[in-house]
């Protein structure tokens, strides 16, 4: 391959021969790149922030109830945490984080309207580390403790009953003998959630409050569990059934199934996006390429006639096809992490705030990108000029000299 380095300068100083055709190829991949890169930067952020928001959102990793809970989520049935449970929790090196709650229905009323929502008891230390509660808390205080005698309401919640932080409201469920519990309560906080739903929807209080409330001893409704790798779920799922087989033990995808899908079909996108782009520029590289091997046929001809082998031939149309790809990816990547820069913490999407609602997320979605994401683009556009680039090296390697010199 002594003739390599000629090949390359030919292959260098034809592809400026023809500026516009050329400016247009690498406009072309340029794009295909940045909107491969860009697009799963997008996806991406989109399937992490609904996994996260989803997680925060009192779903968390693994979830663990009484077998009948989920049917009927009333304080009878509920679950007790002993010392051996607690042993064989702390004693897992991949949970890293759990809570114990109280769930279940219940109506609250102020002094101009009522509404029906999911009163949760919370242990307020460990559930600052697992849910969104605390660091959402807009107006007021956090619950200072598990006696704490307060209760934190959503912001929209607050504009429905039309009452505000100081105010008292009326709590009513139904506690361990089905008879109707109700008791006043100051509001002490106010959170601002990702969603509308969920500041409709929630009532906290703490987590002894509730027990007080609902006449119940050492009961809980759920066991939340946060672990190291999220990847290991169903492992760690299964460990947790055969120490305690009575019980629902579930992982986050089974609890909220529709987010599961969701995550799943962005990832499906991408996929079909990247399939998109790697046609579109498959076919505009082949074609360029074959008009200008169709303008160089004479050229190709006499240089057969002189003694160039086609398989040089070959390679120097093949080189123009990889140093345009190359020069593509360098300008592509650099434009597509510019673009992800530009967007600091996200694209606010409240034009859209009511879609964005009904798919559970909040108005500002971020760019995320993965080193996965970047190697499979680099990868399809390296693969597409290796593939494309071929064809048209090939047909000008095929080329009879005679019939090229005299072609016109």
């Amino acid at each position: 391959m002594n003739g390599l380095p000629l090949l390359f300068s030919l292959a260098s100083r034809n592809l400026w021969r023809n500026h516009r055709r050329t400016l247009v190829i690498l406009f072309a991949i340029i794009l295909g790149v940045w909107a491969m890169i860009v697009m799963a930067a997008f996806m991406r952020g989109i399937s992490d922030k609904m996994f996260h928001d989803g997680i925060q959102n009192l779903t968390s990793h693994i979830q663990i109830h009484e077998s009948k809970y989920l049917d009927d989520p009333v304080i009878n049935n509920s679950i007790s945490v002993d010392s051996t449970f607690k042993e064989v929790i702390d004693n897992n090196p991949q949970i890293v984080k759990w809570t114990t709650r109280i769930r279940v229905p219940a109506v609250v009323a102020s002094e101009q309207d009522t509404a029906g929502l999911t009163l949760v008891g919370i242990n307020p230390e460990t559930e600052a580390e697992m849910s969104f509660l605390k660091s959402s808390i807009i107006e007021g205080r956090y619950l200072t403790g598990v006696e704490d005698k307060g209760v934190i309401i959503g912001k929209k919640l607050a504009e429905k009953l039309e009452t505000r932080v100081g105010k008292r409201i009326v709590l009513m469920s139904q506690d361990k003998a089905n008879q109707v519990a109700d008791r006043g309560f100051r509001i002490v906080g106010l959170f601002d959630a990702e969603t509308d739903a969920m500041e409709k929807s929630v009532l906290f209080l703490s987590i002894d409050t509730a027990k007080s409330l609902l006449k119940v001893d050492e009961e809980i409704s759920e066991i939340a569990i946060e672990i190291s790798d999220i990847n290991n779920a169903d492992q760690i799922v299964k460990q947790l059934k055969k120490s305690f087989p009575e019980l629902d033990i579930k992982p986050w995808y089974e609890i909220e199934p529709l987010l599961k899908m969701i995550t799943d079909l962005y990832n499906s996108v991408g996929i079909i996006w990247h399939l998109i782009v790697f046609l579109a520029m498959g076919f505009g590289i082949i074609n360029t390429l074959l008009m200008a091997v169709f303008e160089r046929t004479h050229e190709f001809g006499l240089f057969q006639a002189l003694g160039l082998k086609p398989a040089f031939i070959l390679i120097q149309v093949w080189l123009e096809a990889i140093m345009l790809l190359v020069a593509g990816l360098l300008v592509g990547n650099l434009v597509s992490w510019l673009t992800v820069l530009a967007t600091g913490d996200g694209i606010d999407m409240a034009k859209f705030a009511e879609g964005m609602q009904m798919a559970g997320m909040g108005n500002v979605i971020p760019f995320l990108i993965v080193s996965e994401d970047l190697i499979v683009a680099n990868l399809v556009v390296i693969i597409l000029g290796l593939l494309t680039g071929l064809y048209p090296a090939w047909r000008a390697s095929r080329l009879v000299p005679a019939d090229a010199i005299t072609r016109v």
